[in-house]
């Protein structure tokens, strides 16, 4: 009989009951052929490969993350608190020593919704890994964590919410915003005065084969992971890089995901997008498993690989080599940027399009610079369905200084009446106002 080198937990969801529409490509059958798929490879009776149901999030888990106008329960549905509670569930499993590693396979996913949510964009209305990465740390003390999202598209939620964290070092491998949804992820956007060189972004040209997404796992995201030190490594498991995918226009193979997996060796891995139902989804989920698990993937092929097909063009390799080196020098070698006295507030503006749901939503971000901690956030929001709102963050270890400017302008805010909605997150006292 087989045994896992690494003992590892799948956490399954696949959320039945919930689509966005019946010919969606975000809908129920996306992971019914991954479940028949492990189960008729036999996955489930290798020794150390367990099964779990997932928790349940509570609207607290969501309210440590997000803002939600105008709350938790308007935003999501059951399945939105399943899915972040399947997260959960295998964040638990690691940290409490039941598994080495854990890898969720929850729908509906999370990586586009960002701090503030007025509605769904990007098939996400929860970051269910970010609920589950603030969920470790309220409850296994503060981390450093590292999140590679290889998810096609750019995680633009996550980024968001981790712009200003020092702790979390958030990189994504995507295909190149100017040519796919949501048009983000440009290599100088790198983290806010709190937290430069903290986010890193690897736009990759459309057509990336294996060779590409290997060689900028070797030669980009170790080194800057060795550099980081995280004491977590969550791996965003989108895969609709896939050659079959229907959205996008990359050509990775399920074999490449799971040599991916191995080398980035994640503690969590959390499903994100892949839209290639029967072609890509049951081969690159077991591929992950396999290569979680310590298990050998060699024979792992979709029945239509053909690997003259799936060269990598040289025009894609030099391009690919061009981007890894600027973002290799952005990170080691960062330009001076802006220096800005501590207690100062440095604004974003931010016009938002939640394509799911039609709303548009306008932000004014403020956070204060400080060198003792990630620093207080602002935001003043409104939208086409919500009415203005003001949302403040004392972050996680935050210092006096921002834990007593955020509740003086949450006393202000109250006296002014000028806010529909104020929300508070307190991260150091643990009080959410949701």
């Amino acid at each position: 009989m087989l045994k896992a080198k690494n003992r590892l937990g799948i956490v399954f969801f696949p959320a039945y009951d919930w689509a966005i529409s019946p010919a969606h490509p975000e809908r129920e059958e996306r992971l019914l052929y991954t479940q028949d798929q492990l189960q008729e490879e036999g996955v489930f009776d290798i020794e150390g490969i367990t099964e779990h149901k997932p928790d349940v999030a509570q609207p607290d888990d969501v309210s440590r993350v997000h803002f939600c106008i105008p709350n938790v329960l308007a935003v999501t549905t059951e399945s939105h608190m399943i899915s972040a509670g399947g997260a959960i569930k295998a964040a638990r499993l690691v940290m409490e020593g039941a598994a080495d590693k854990a890898f969720a396979l929850v729908r509906p996913p999370g990586h586009h919704a960002m701090k503030v949510v007025h509605g769904s964009r990007g098939f996400c209305s929860i970051n269910i890994e970010a609920v589950m990465i603030e969920h470790i740390r309220e409850h296994y003390g503060q981390k450093r964590i590292a999140i590679v999202d290889t998810d096609c598209h750019h995680g633009d939620g996550t980024q968001d919410i981790y712009w200003h964290d020092p702790n979390t070092l958030f990189i994504s491998i995507h295909q190149d915003g100017r040519t796919l949804y949501p048009g983000t992820g440009f290599i100088e956007d790198s983290g806010g005065p709190n937290a430069r060189n903290k986010t890193i972004n690897i736009p990759l040209p459309p057509e990336t084969c294996d060779e590409g997404f290997i060689h900028v796992i070797d030669n980009v995201v170790l080194p800057i992971l060795a550099d980081f030190k995280p004491d977590l490594v969550v791996n965003s498991a989108g895969q609709d890089n896939h050659y079959s995918d229907p959205i996008t226009n990359m050509k990775f193979t399920a074999q490449g995901y799971a040599l991916l997996n191995q080398k980035l060796n994640p503690h969590i891995a959390v499903l994100e997008g892949g839209y290639s139902i029967q072609g890509a989804l049951p081969y690159v989920n077991c591929g992950i498993a396999l290569a979680m698990a310590g298990l050998d993937f060699s024979a792992l092929r979709e029945p239509d690989y053909d690997p003259v097909w799936l060269k990598q063009d040289k025009s894609v390799t030099e391009r690919i080599t061009q981007v890894s080196e600027k973002v290799l020098e952005q990170y080691f070698g960062p330009a001076q940027s802006r220096q800005f006295e501590p207690g100062t507030f440095v604004t974003r503006e931010k016009d938002i399009f939640y394509d799911t749901d039609m709303i548009s939503e306008h932000q004014r971000e403020l956070v204060m610079v400080c060198y003792d901690c990630a620093g207080l956030i602002v935001v003043k929001t409104s939208s086409t369905v919500n009415s203005p709102a003001v949302c403040i963050e004392v972050p996680l270890g935050a210092c006096d200084r921002c834990r007593d400017e955020g509740i003086r302008i949450l006393e202000e805010a109250r006296k002014d009446g000028d806010y529909r909605h104020i929300k508070f997150i307190n991260r150091r006292d643990k009080i959410y106002l949701p």
